[in-house]
């Protein structure tokens, strides 16, 4: 997906911002990595914020950022609100305020314990679930002192009619809920409500990501807002639930999650409240969906202007949804940090084609799809990274926290072409294992549907789907 920047007004183009050869993104690791081969106008002032690394190689090394965690923790509770988005994160981003840089990092951390609490072994009697109880769950993957106590475990259900071998057609295991504890809430300055998501792992999810068109999201009963919509393979993982194959089976994903929110904000209503929603991959999908439904159903809304503040933490996340769906996020004040490499092709779907940047044309005129075009949401920080001898690094999650964890930078010029060159590596060295066949057939489909005149101005969901299908295969 291109990466959305926003631009600063009365402020000189500014140049990137990139961590110095002495920094290290290291191999990637099971915890962060999923399992198969693997800049947009922001609120009312436009302005450009950008954080790129240099080029990554096995040799570098590691180094933490060093930063006082008393002093951390008394700035924390007085500015939470800032770090939750309350203006965008002005003046956060660039340069990254190091006490945001530490909670981007601890959201991201809840996150990689998805990765390790998720028991992928097949004889395993927690077999797409997760290995450990919710009290021990931090224990068991060193997070310990986090500060968090766990509530609630989700589960998902995939919505797909493809037979999968060897793999039960039930909920998985998608992650979890947890709430801070009192004396975390004296450090934070609130009580901070946290929902994670780990990224695609099993087969059926990344079925559902394969379903690249744009479906009404229709999540509020009351006003249905059949212009907001959203990619129907992630909508798919969200609302599904196990009554086809069980009628005593898991709720969807959904209704897991509203319960539970609903508990929470009603069981702590009348403290200083927080809602933090965190993902990886398709997990950042699940956050900005769970997070557009808290704030349009109300569930947020204490009282006449005074709503718990919503906001999602995405890492490496894809676009879900159009530019109505985007929009509406902000009415809502939904806020979205999306931290991205710019060489993770994940974050440029789906929408490869058709995104923000293929809505109007000469900044004037809207082409007659453009309701059918894919937009990020929220503000971006861009990373780089990459390892020419592990491509797969440049989407791994423990990749994305490492890079954050390095504290020096120096200023650089970044030539964005460098991912085509990149990219073309990364699909040559993969070429020898896959079957070219199906590929040239489906670039040729889309090539003569693309160049057809009668298509020029009409593109249906169908289309769209199949070239966003097409891409996604060709990235992946």
């Amino acid at each position: 997906m291109m990466a959305s920047k926003i631009s600063m007004s009365n402020i000189p183009a500014m140049n990137h911002v990139a961590y110095s050869s002495g920094s290290m993104v290291p191999q990637s690791h099971s915890s962060g990595q999923v399992c198969l081969p693997k800049k947009r106008t922001e609120t009312t002032t436009p302005r450009s914020k950008s954080l790129v690394s240099s080029l990554i190689t096995p040799t570098m090394s590691t180094k933490l950022a060093k930063t006082s965690s008393g002093t951390s923790s008394s700035c924390l509770a007085h500015r939470w609100r800032e770090v939750q988005g309350c203006n965008n994160w002005e003046g956060l981003v660039e340069p990254l305020h190091p006490f945001l840089r530490q909670e981007i990092i601890r959201y991201g951390e809840f996150v990689t314990a998805c990765y390790e609490a998720f028991d992928l072994n097949p004889k395993s009697k927690r077999y797409l679930t997760c290995k450990y109880g919710k009290k021990s769950l931090f224990r068991e993957v060193g997070m310990g002192n986090s500060g968090y106590e766990v509530t609630k475990y989700i589960y998902a259900t995939p919505d797909v009619n493809i037979p999968i071998q060897n793999e039960p057609s039930c909920g998985r295991w998608i992650g979890y809920v947890a709430v801070s504890s009192d004396d975390a809430v004296r450090r934070l300055g609130r009580r901070d409500i946290v929902i994670t998501f780990r990224g695609t792992v099993t087969n059926p999810e990344w079925i559902s990501n394969f379903m690249s068109s744009l479906a009404p999201a229709r999540l509020d009963p009351n006003n249905p807002r059949p212009e907001v919509k959203v990619e129907s393979g992630f909508l798919s993982l969200y609302t599904s639930d196990e009554s086809d194959h069980n009628k005593f089976g898991l709720g969807s994903c959904r209704e897991q999650l509203l319960s539970e929110v609903s508990r929470l904000v009603n069981r702590y209503r009348g403290e200083e409240l927080s809602i933090s929603l965190a993902g990886h991959s398709m997990g950042s999908s699940l956050a900005l969906l769970l997070a557009y439904d808290i704030a349009e159903l109300g569930l947020n809304r204490l009282g006449p202007k005074l709503d718990v503040p919503v906001t999602v933490f995405s890492f490496g996340g894809p676009r879900v949804g159009n530019s109505s769906f985007k929009e509406r996020c902000e009415e809502l004040g939904v806020k979205v940090l999306r931290i991205a490499n710019v060489n993770d092709p994940i974050t440029k779907l789906p929408g490869v084609l058709l995104n923000e940047n293929f809505r109007v044309f000469g900044g004037r005129y809207e082409f007659p799809w453009s309701c059918s075009c894919y937009e990020h949401v929220g503000v971006e920080i861009p990373l780089d990274f990459f390892n020419m001898q592990n491509p797969s690094c440049v989407h791994d999650l423990g990749s994305y926290i490492s890079l954050l964890k390095c504290s020096k930078r120096e200023d650089v010029q970044k030539d964005e072409e460098d991912f085509l060159d990149r990219a073309r590596e990364s699909i040559l060295s993969r070429a020898l294992n896959i079957n070219m066949e199906p590929l040239k057939n489906a670039a040729s489909n889309v090539v003569n549907l693309v160049q057809s005149r009668r298509t020029e101005f009409l593109m249906d969901d169908t289309i769209l789907g199949l070239m966003n299908s097409f891409a996604l295969y060709i990235l992946l």
